[in-house]
């Protein structure tokens, strides 16, 4: 039997227990975030640092990196589970959830900064203020939404580099070892400071206006819809470049990635603009959410007028759909999310198309204008009928 087998046979430990480890690898597959290690089972720490002369690249890696972490490596996985009070198995669960990669036991790869993590996470469900799961799920949203903007930030600095200093790639990566540092306060400040405001504007559309989506979603629908159960009412939209597939064979490195930042910024400032929120993009491809019908419609249009107007990007197909979701892990699900993709595979190039009960929820708006197109088969929802949105009275979005 497998160690992991050996882990789903042990049942899990409730919160607030202790649990004392073996110095084996066989965990409690089931081991709580609030059950601690014994520290008799730890080992002895090796504090002697490598001897030997270092280049000054890697003099600066290693200073960066003690300012990121919040010190030198010098701890065992085994001593920061047991330093926060958890079995390894828990601590792991976190570890995972954050994205970081697997370690061993002999590997010093964390700081008194990754045990002071971990201890408020455990502390939060100590205190009944989050389950386990919860407590999980939160996290890996952290890790992976940090990862990503990490990710990005560093794609951004390297290319400005590139483009500034007029260097290779490979030594721009290098070369911003030593630029961080300078960097590193004040992408943090502004870090804490967006996810603050954010955390303020999603309380409000999740929580506080939820109950007022769902009673305008009202209108129109029987109660028996396929998206009925689900928990809120929004507009979904999703934007499709047209052709980028052929475009994108020819062209180089260098104005592909122009291409996909203009038409993520583009997109990312349109939403913004029209209270909307971005979802994600895939490739080509946008998904985003607004509040209202009008909202989603307002977004909708500008998107297709902006890029068929681009003298770079190519035009594109645009749909929305005004209907129920289920918003998780970031992402929203449902039968609205896929008609309205259904719809934009069927939009022509430069055209917002909406289904016929979007466009009832839209007809006494005179911002807009909805002409009923012939009726489609669509995979998964039989026979729809399309509505073709376009612009009526009023401007729309004004972008600075």
């Amino acid at each position: 039997m497998t160690d992991e087998a050996q882990q789903e046979r042990v049942e899990r430990i409730p919160t607030g227990t202790a649990a004392v480890e073996p110095a084996s690898d066989d965990y409690h597959a089931g081991a709580s975030l609030a059950g601690p290690d014994s520290p008799a089972e730890m080992p002895a720490v090796d504090r002697h640092p490598p001897t030997g002369a270092m280049s000054a690249e890697r003099l600066a890696m290693k200073a960066l990196e003690a300012r990121l972490l919040g010190g030198e490596r010098k701890l065992r996985r085994r001593e920061v589970a047991a330093g926060a009070g958890l079995s390894l198995l828990s601590a792991r669960k976190l570890w995972r959830a954050l994205g970081f990669p697997n370690f061993g036991d002999e590997d010093v790869a964390f700081t008194e900064r990754d045990q002071a993590a971990l201890s408020t996470v455990v502390d939060l469900v100590r205190a009944g203020k989050l389950t386990e799961e919860a407590a999980i799920s939160v996290t890996r949203s952290i890790g992976q939404m940090t990862d990503r903007m990490v990710v990005w930030q560093i794609e951004a600095l390297v290319e400005d580099m590139v483009h500034e200093q007029g260097v290779t790639d490979a030594v721009a990566r290098k070369r911003l070892v030593n630029e961080l540092p300078a960097l590193v306060d004040a992408l943090e400040e502004v870090l804490v400071y967006s996810w603050r405001r954010q955390l303020n504007a999603g309380v409000q559309r999740l929580a506080v206006r939820a109950e007022a989506g769902l009673q305008a979603s009202e209108e129109g629908r029987e109660g028996d819809e396929d998206d009925a159960p689900l928990p809120l009412a929004r507009a979904v939209g999703f934007a499709d470049l047209v052709s980028y597939t052929s475009l994108s064979r020819r062209m180089n490195e260098k104005t592909l990635a122009r291409l996909v930042q203009r038409f993520e910024n583009k997109c990312a400032e349109i939403i913004s603009v029209g209270g909307g929120r971005l979802v994600k993009t895939v490739g080509d491809e946008v998904l985003y959410i607004a509040e209202t019908p009008a909202a989603g419609a307002e977004i909708s249009l500008a998107l297709a007028e902006a890029f068929t107007e681009d003298e770079i990007l190519p035009e594109a197909r645009v749909a929305m759909v005004w209907g129920r979701i289920l918003s998780r892990l970031g992402d929203i699900y449902g039968p609205t999310v896929n008609l309205a993709a259904r719809l934009t595979t069927l939009a022509d190039p430069g055209t917002v198309l909406v289904d016929s009960m979007t466009a009832s929820a839209l007809e006494h708006d005179e911002r807009f204008v909805l002409i009923p197109q012939e009726p489609e088969n669509v995979r998964g929802f039989g026979e729809i009928n399309p509505v073709r949105l376009t612009r009526g009275r009023g401007k729309g979005l004004v972008l600075d």
